[in-house]
């Protein structure tokens, strides 16, 4: 079993035993995954593990389709235009990763009116009659300068690595390791956008490092840090400890360092597969299943004594990941209530 599997069950109370299968049949039903990027090795991940586990629901009959559209902008007017043209082709639940938590609330309530279940994921909405599956990215921040604080005790200097900017998931995660530098010895010297992409990151880093002091840490947001890595490897600087974001490069570039000079670092990212819950979760409230609005999910994070699995477990150009099972929904589902 999984890690996040693991940490779903253990959530859900032992009633979970007890909860009644499929009320209705959804064998009819077509649900749409609206995605409003694809740009970076997580989101391929997420789509690829969307299409193997809704193919396997369709081909067993579960529902009629589970098809996915992604926008060629990340921009929210394309994304709210692409959910009317959902609601005009008659699905019956669209799960959304949202290029904006409120700009898209328009399109989300007149799927609603529609009668069309919304489930939203990593990027969620705000519309009230939308379901919710998120993570704890505020955490996620924190966790990295609480696991550099153990290391550090004296702080010393940071550089913070953004995602994409305007995004919902970018200002919490960056919310989170703002509030636990202000508490801590640490300074952030330093910011720069790498969109959640190891090239753009690289750019980005190697374009402010001139003016930077010596760097104790990078504080990252996934996608990024094997582009920090060989963006401050091209200088004499001394490697500070860069978090990273579970993509197989930059645990390949881990193990190597590892190997090399004992390189210490942690590992967190949300799991791409979290799109095939909210899959599950859209399939189970068009089954009749009572679900709370709003869900929550762990993310999966690597320390240095799992590496070698976690690596040897992550195809080369992807992302550690897991796929959410029915079960695995449904214990998310009793967890919240």
């Amino acid at each position: 079993m999984s890690t996040i599997s693991k940490l779903l069950c253990a959530a859900a109370s032992t009633a979970m035993l007890a909860a009644s299968p499929s009320l209705a049949d959804t064998s009819d039903a077509r649900i749409a995954l609206s995605n409003n990027y694809a740009g970076n090795s997580w989101r391929q991940a997420m789509l690829e593990t969307w299409d193997d586990v809704t193919g396997a629901a369709v081909e067993a009959g579960t529902v009629a389709a589970a098809d996915a559209f992604t926008t060629s902008e990340n921009q929210a007017t394309e994304q709210a235009a692409q959910i009317q043209n959902m609601i005009l082709q008659g699905y019956d639940a669209i799960v959304v990763n949202a290029a904006s938590p409120t700009a898209l609330n328009g399109a989300v309530k007149e799927a609603c009116d529609a009668g069309i279940i919304v489930v939203s994921f990593d990027g969620i909405v705000t519309e009230p009659c939308a379901w919710r599956i998120a993570v704890d990215f505020k955490q996620m921040g924190r966790d990295q300068v609480e696991y550099l604080a153990t290391r550090y005790p004296d702080g010393g200097n940071l550089l913070e690595i953004r995602g994409l900017a305007g995004v919902f998931v970018d200002d919490e995660i960056s919310a989170g390791i703002h509030e636990a530098v202000e508490g801590s010895n640490f300074t952030i010297v330093g910011s720069v956008h790498g969109d959640w992409a190891q090239d753009v990151a690289q750019k980005a880093v190697a374009g402010i490092l001139p003016s930077l002091p010596e760097l104790t840490a990078v504080v990252t947001q996934g996608g990024d840090g094997f582009g920090a890595a060989q963006a401050i490897a091209a200088t004499d600087r001394d490697m500070p400890t860069i978090v990273m974001g579970n993509r197989q490069d930059e645990l390949a570039w881990w193990a190597e360092q590892k190997a090399a000079n004992g390189y210490e670092t942690t590992s967190l990212s949300v799991a791409p597969g979290m799109s095939t819950l909210a899959f599950w979760v859209a399939q189970q409230i068009l089954d009749g299943a009572e679900v709370p609005k709003e869900l929550s999910v762990p993310f999966l994070t690597i320390q240095q004594d799992g590496l070698d699995e976690a690596l040897a477990n992550t195809p080369e150009g992807s992302v550690a990941n897991v796929s959410y099972s029915l079960d695995d929904a449904m214990a998310a589902i009793e967890a919240a209530r």
